[in-house]
């Protein structure tokens, strides 16, 4: 098996990290990685806030019912649709971001913005827009355990040939 292979199985989403900032490059790293996302006709209709500031952070994760992991990161990455993106785009761009930020040693956590009307105040998203989720980044803190496999359904039970049941 390929170490991207691997790196699938073992990604996480983690809730706790250190109080190193995000290195510059590290963080362009995971940027590019997202902006390479392979989209719907190509259409890329996505965009990007960076939120470094730390009140910025903790009036962000107001936006969100389980916000715990943006109130600790350093860093998070506020997804923004742009247009009539599809949520499938959005969901691969999330992934990237995540598979990226862990093959270059950092940990992640996809938040989701439960109040849409409130995440667009605090992100000052322009109408026409929607930002439904957040990616919290950082590199882990020593509390952190490691990824374990578990707590998967058996592949027999989710799995279906030629039509659900089959």
């Amino acid at each position: 098996m390929s170490t991207t292979y691997d790196t699938i199985l073992r990604l996480r989403a983690i809730r706790s990290y250190s109080d190193r900032p995000v290195d510059p490059e590290d963080l362009r790293r995971v940027l590019e990685a997202a902006r390479w996302t392979g989209s719907a006709k190509n259409r890329q209709n996505w965009s990007i806030i960076v939120v470094e500031d730390r009140e910025q952070l903790d009036r962000l994760a107001g936006c969100a019912s389980f916000a715990g992991p943006l109130s600790k990161a350093p860093v998070a990455l506020a997804l923004v649709q742009e247009g009539s993106t599809y949520g499938f785009d959005m969901g691969r761009m999330a992934q990237n971001i995540m598979l990226a930020a862990s093959a270059i040693g950092m940990v992640s956590c996809p938040i989701t913005l439960h109040n849409n009307e409130k995440a667009h105040k605090v992100l000052a998203i322009p109408e026409g827009r929607r930002c439904r989720y957040a990616i919290a980044l950082g590199y882990p803190s020593p509390a952190s355990r490691p990824a374990k496999a578990g707590g998967r359904k058996p592949l027999e039970e989710i799995t279906h040939h030629n039509s659900y049941g089959g």
